[in-house]
């Protein structure tokens, strides 16, 4: 194969795709079969085959059970601002979340302790085993679920103190600054690492996408003197949501 040349079964997956895009395949289409596929395009079956796994790989078509293939209702994507400034409006979970003031929205918690992975530990400065406080979020839009947060605390910052739960207390659900600000500890900077990955099948189940789908994923953690005091991990599909970053110019 020349530099530069297709594998026969991408030259046909961006044909359809072409198709998908300019509506020629609507949304809800059926997508043409293996057998039609192979004729029209003279290729061979297996060239068809993966022709259709890259479409599926893609998100552009997805299988029905016992119907075929089927075009993909594509979303317009949304904004999930992410922000260096300090909100105006109330502090909040949510808040801290998505910056952007216009969007309202929800979330759901669960609190538990646990010892910290070594993945875990090396983000937040302790030893793998020491103790942490995980809480898992789902966060929704208008009542569509959003993204998943999973974020960590180290006990030896937040123990037998008002704020040992995130959500509880007298700040509880009010995000990491103004939390830690109550308990003298004052946040001044955070960084986040932005990539994309499959999604998992539990991301999947929570945020009403495939698994297998791409998903962006943020790690972001918060400083203090240089210490982090907390660090998430931030799942949104990549399909429906893009990250917007507002930041700073010196």
């Amino acid at each position: 194969m020349a530099f530069g040349e297709q594998p026969a079964y991408l030259r046909v997956a961006e044909d359809l795709r072409r198709k998908i895009l300019d509506g020629t395949l609507p949304p809800h289409a059926r997508l043409p079969s293996q057998a039609r596929i192979r004729s029209e395009y003279g290729v061979s079956d297996t060239v068809a085959l993966e022709a259709r796994k890259v479409l599926m790989a893609e998100g552009y078509v997805e299988g029905r059970s016992g119907s075929g293939t089927y075009v993909r209702e594509r979303p317009l994507r949304r904004r999930v601002v992410r922000s260096g400034f300090r909100p105006t409006g109330p502090a909040s979970t949510y808040r801290q979340e998505q910056a952007d003031e216009d969007v309202k929205g929800t979330w759901e918690a669960h609190s538990v302790q646990e010892p910290a992975t070594r993945d875990v530990a090396g983000r937040l400065g302790v030893a793998p085993g020491d103790k942490v406080m995980r809480t898992r979020y789902l966060f929704r839009t208008d009542g569509e679920p959003t993204m998943l947060s999973t974020s960590w605390e180290p006990l030896a910052v937040t123990a037998r103190t008002p704020v040992l739960l995130p959500e509880e207390g007298p700040v509880g659900g009010q995000g990491v600054v103004p939390r830690m600000a109550a308990i003298d500890v004052l946040v001044d900077h955070m960084a986040e690492e932005v990539g994309a990955r499959p999604g998992l099948a539990e991301e999947a189940a929570a945020l009403g996408g495939v698994p297998g789908h791409i998903v962006i994923e943020i790690r972001r953690t918060y400083y203090a003197s240089g210490r982090p005091v907390e660090t998430a991990d931030v799942v949104l599909p990549a399909d429906r949501f893009r990250a917007v970053y507002h930041l700073p110019v010196r």
